[in-house]
């Protein structure tokens, strides 16, 4: 492999495999336990794991089998990750699933959850309709009825009341999360030779399948590991990458953006650990806790519409803070969500001067050289004619 290894290796066997084996080591140690899937954006996690229930964000099949029955439900035409987690489900790996939670990401969600639904009868579905008009007076109200229709229908599933004091104890858990990877952006941000994105990728990777307790090991482990070891500068220009919130690139991808010659200091990959930038408050109601916090502190995105001009200020002012060279936007093939934002965002770009580039990938993307030469013309645009 053209790629070395790395001190978080062993993360990559669990999470490139089929067979969960965190999620079904957890399942076989709570045999009355549930296990509730979501796609990798923001679900509110806290209430899954107040019912006593693992959440697992499902990611595909990474180009680990071919389609042969997904597309007999759906459109070819859609993004892979609908498309192979579809097949995934009818070829009987997700077996171990008892539910299935979809935001409201964009259209192709809001129907693989009917699909979903009518092939897997046995499951339970719930579609989250998140509050489109967040500035509205009404928004606070309408997204907490939504988490507890949510909470409703896991107790129904489960068979476990969600309390009060269970809720603000998931909370703390992953408040307790978003703090450790906080600090490992903060490294990444302030000394990228420290950690790369290729890296941080496994980390983030690894909070799809394993309980968040074993997950806060992981992540205190690899603080420890990334603030000893030793630092080598690069020749490298700073960079954003944008659109890669849902879908998952293949990690081979992000090591051939980062050797073509970027630090990439920030990121969208995983955006449902990532997607809440300040802590749910621990006191108080914690279901407006947890609705304020989504409406109030949470990162400018494609699946959420703050209004053109509010993404666009929200995107600019990161890069502007971060101090980056350019941005790289790597979408998936199919992606409307992520197409529809590049459009808005890079015409602020190319207006203030900020060099982009825009790549497209797909699950079973097996040949980077292009992708590579791509970035390295990009890297010394920047080097040799800004």
């Amino acid at each position: 492999s053209m790629i070395p290894s790395t001190p978080f290796d062993p993360l990559q066997q669990q999470w490139r495999s089929l067979d969960f084996e965190p999620v079904k080591n957890w399942k076989n140690q709570n045999p009355d336990g549930h296990v509730i899937a979501a796609f990798p954006v923001w679900v509110p996690v806290e209430i899954i794991h107040a019912a006593g229930a693992l959440p697992v964000m499902i990611l595909g099949a990474g180009g680990l089998i071919d389609i042969e029955y997904a597309d007999a439900r759906m459109q070819s035409f859609i993004c892979s990750i609908s498309r192979s987690t579809l097949e995934l489900g009818l070829r009987g790996y997700l077996k171990f699933l008892d539910g299935f939670v979809f935001p409201s990401i964009c259209d192709v969600a809001r129907n693989l959850s009917g699909v979903w639904q009518r092939n897997f009868p046995e499951q339970m579905v719930v579609y989250l309709h998140l509050p489109e008009n967040i500035q509205s007076p009404h928004a606070i109200r309408y997204m907490v009825h939504e988490l507890k229709r949510l909470a409703r229908a896991l107790e129904e599933r489960t068979g476990r009341t969600i309390t009060d004091e269970a809720l603000r104890q998931a909370i703390h858990a992953y408040n307790q999360v978003r703090g450790r990877l906080s600090t490992l952006q903060q490294i990444r941000e302030k000394e990228p030779d420290r950690l790369s994105t290729y890296e941080f990728y496994q980390l983030l990777r690894a909070g799809a399948i394993y309980p968040v307790e074993a997950y806060l090991t992981i992540l205190d482990n690899a603080i420890e590991k990334v603030r000893t070891r030793e630092a080598r500068p690069r020749d490298r220009i700073r960079v954003i990458l944008e659109g890669s919130f849902c879908e998952q690139p293949p990690p081979e991808l992000i090591w051939a953006i980062e050797e073509a010659g970027c630090y990439i200091l920030d990121d969208d990959f995983m955006l449902g650990l990532k997607y809440l930038t300040d802590s749910v408050p621990e006191e108080g109601d914690p279901w407006e806790n947890l609705a304020l916090t989504y409406l109030r502190h949470a990162r400018p995105s494609a699946i959420r519409y703050d209004g053109v001009r509010e993404r666009a200020e929200g995107f600019i002012r990161r890069v502007k803070d971060l101090g980056v060279d350019g941005v790289i936007f790597a979408y998936a093939k199919f992606c409307d969500p992520a197409q529809f934002d590049y459009v808005v965002l890079k015409t602020h770009l190319e207006r203030l001067g900020i060099p982009h580039l825009s790549l497209e990938f797909e699950e079973k993307m097996t040949v980077f050289e292009t992708v590579r030469n791509q970035v390295e013309t990009f890297v010394e645009s920047i080097l040799f004619y800004a």
